[in-house]
């Protein structure tokens, strides 16, 4: 078995806990900003010692409703800045924090909140309130429902409940809590069964956060800036909250994506941490500007060169010519890009899913080093990363210090370290298959190379040919999905003669294009058997199949006129793929694929 660690450099004392940072920060900084909150259109500061004083304040309004140490509540919310100060409450009462993400049916706050036996739970909108109303008769553990929005207002509810509890009793109850104390229990969104509860600690909470300010030291640092827009029921973007208080950086809360082009100029982050589609959604919008002012020539030669330029990087330096003709289209294109990200981005942390290696290598070569990781729920986030000290573009970089990871002998990711989850929640069977000999088993198949990791697909995600070959389908799958005019694509080919694909069309980018090439339709429905549409997909599948043998690549695909979503059940709500969810809802478009032949 092949084993690569990094020696630890930072430690977590058994007592140590993670509101420890919300305290020293408060004392030592009172007056530096510790988040930005959206107020009014306006982002209006909230210090180190506002945000502890809003703390204390809101976990003696759990404590007055009778929560015990160790008791679950859940969190439905969008990102935002109530979200943050609840968990922290929570951590202050003694209490562990259940996310449950916002967009969830109500049969999935049923099993989360019924498996975890909450006691009690904060919603933030009429419309999750009532979700909840749906199944709140089979919660019989629920003692007690809150509601960020509206009349009831759960922040100022509790603050006003608390008002009789103690100081004293807030800090024992803050005190009494341990390093391998719950500090949360996240459910995994999952491809396919029930969701399992993650049992988090704040030991392994604290050591992620730990080392990965050792990996991203200069952007992690004091005073800088991020615009939080992930979900916080995800782990990474709790991790980023959590990293925040650590580091002191600035953290604004924003829920709305859509908005996100219009929002990133306007707060100027110094660095931004999102999963790939991010990323590529900002390559794609600019490439399409691009081509609809005319200047698509120049943003394919800015591309080229970027790419060119950032792989350089990586042997003997760019020579003098590309350096030139790198400068000139920073001044026509990099520059723009950059001002798109607020214009101060210094870099990125994508994690989540698989970057793209040109996208990779582009925004290198535009200014933006995205550094990639990678990590699971059941690791609490991270367990290696790209860092300023390390990057390779298409890797996900080398273990966090104090993380050793291995390839086991049918080439499955395993890992071991601090931040290795404590279990699955009242389910010892799946924790004894998941966890052997302190080992946690990933599930996905990777190579190690000098000790930096490369993710090649998922165990159980491998596709076996009628031929016998065995393939991974997300190296096929990330290059096609880098097109402009491609939103996702999924490879099939399970006991079937040859691979092929389905692919959905990215509703954005389709009037531009079939402005450009004179089409009188759209939308998908329309351009899904366009010739010239089917040619521009090609291309997308050809540079996919570069990446392969020819036995893995694609042979035909099949353009969908509808897109795989969260609210159709294809997709997980950090946009993986539901394998099997869309192998079922969409048989006959996989068997009018090998149809065609």
């Amino acid at each position: 078995m092949q084993e690569y660690s990094v020696p630890a450099a930072a430690k977590v004392a058994d007592d140590d806990r993670l509101t420890d940072a919300v305290w020293a920060n408060a004392d030592e900084h009172p007056d530096e900003i510790a988040y930005r909150r959206a107020v009014g259109g306006r982002w209006t500061p909230v210090t180190f010692r506002e945000f502890r004083d809003d703390v204390v304040a809101v976990a003696k309004g759990f404590v007055a409703a009778g929560l015990q140490p160790g008791d679950r509540v859940g969190i439905v919310a969008r990102t935002r800045y109530e979200w943050t100060l609840l968990d922290y409450a929570l951590w202050t009462a003694g209490c562990a924090g259940l996310p449950i993400y916002e967009t969830s049916s109500a049969s999935q706050y049923e099993w989360c909140l019924s498996n975890s036996g909450a006691r009690g739970v904060v919603v933030e909108t009429d419309e999750h309130r009532a979700t909840l109303d749906q199944v709140i008769g089979s919660l019989p553990d629920l003692a007690h429902v809150w509601q960020i929005d509206g009349a009831s207002a759960a922040v100022e509810s509790l603050k006003a409940a608390g008002a009789d509890v103690s100081d004293a009793d807030i800090e024992a109850r803050r005190t009494g809590v341990h390093a391998d104390d719950l500090a949360t229990l996240i459910y995994t969104s999952g491809t396919t069964g029930r969701p399992k509860g993650c049992e988090i600690t704040h030991r392994n909470l604290l050591f992620e956060v730990r080392a990965a300010g050792e990996v991203f030291g200069s952007l992690m640092q004091a005073g800088n800036s991020t615009l939080l827009f992930l979900p916080l029921a995800h782990i990474f973007a709790r991790v980023v909250q959590i990293a925040a208080q650590e580091h002191r950086y600035v953290i604004g809360h924003f829920a709305d994506t859509s908005k996100l082009s219009a929002e990133l100029p306007r707060f100027k982050p110094d660095f931004i941490l999102s999963v790939p589609r991010v990323f590529e959604k900002v390559y794609n919008s600019a490439k399409q500007k691009a081509y609809q002012g005319g200047k698509g020539r120049i943003f394919d030669l800015a591309e080229q060169t970027a790419v060119e330029y950032s792989t350089a990087l990586d042997g003997s330096g760019p020579g003098l010519l590309l350096r030139a003709k790198h400068a000139l289209f920073d001044v026509l294109v990099y520059g723009k890009l950059r001002e798109a990200l607020g214009g101060q981005c210094s870099g990125a942390v994508s994690g989540g899913s698989a970057l793209g290696a040109r996208i990779g290598h582009f925004f290198r070569g535009v200014g933006v080093p995205i550094y990639e990781g990678y990590g699971l729920t059941e690791t609490s986030a991270a367990i290696t990363a790209n860092g300023e000290h390390g990057l390779r573009v298409g890797t996900v970089g080398r273990p966090l210090p104090g993380i050793t990871v291995a390839i086991a002998e049918d080439g499955e990711v395993l890992a071991k370290g601090d931040v290795v989850f404590g279990g699955y929640w009242r389910n010892p069977d799946a924790t004894a298959e998941t966890v052997q000999d302190g080992w946690f088993h990933t599930g996905d198949i990777g190579a190690l190379d000098d000790g930096f990791l490369s993710i090649t697909g998922r165990k159980k995600e491998l596709i076996v040919t009628a031929g016998g070959k065995n393939v991974a389908p997300a190296v096929i799958e990330d290059r096609i999905r880098a097109h402009r005019l491609v939103s996702q694509a999924l490879v099939v080919g399970d006991d079937r003669p040859y691979v092929a694909a389905l692919i959905t069309l990215d509703a954005e980018a389709l009037p531009d294009w079939a402005a450009e090439h004179g089409k009188s339709g759209s939308t998908a429905e329309d351009l899904a058997n366009d010739p010239d549409l089917r040619a521009e997909i090609q291309s997308a599948v050809d540079d996919g199949n570069a990446a392969v043998s020819k036995a893995e690549s694609v042979r035909q695909f099949r353009i969908l006129t509808s897109d795989f979503t969260e609210d159709s059940g294809e997709l997980t709500p950090t946009m993986k793929l539901k394998r099997n969810v869309i192998a079922d809802q969409r048989a006959g478009d996989i068997e009018q694929v090998y149809a065609q032949h």
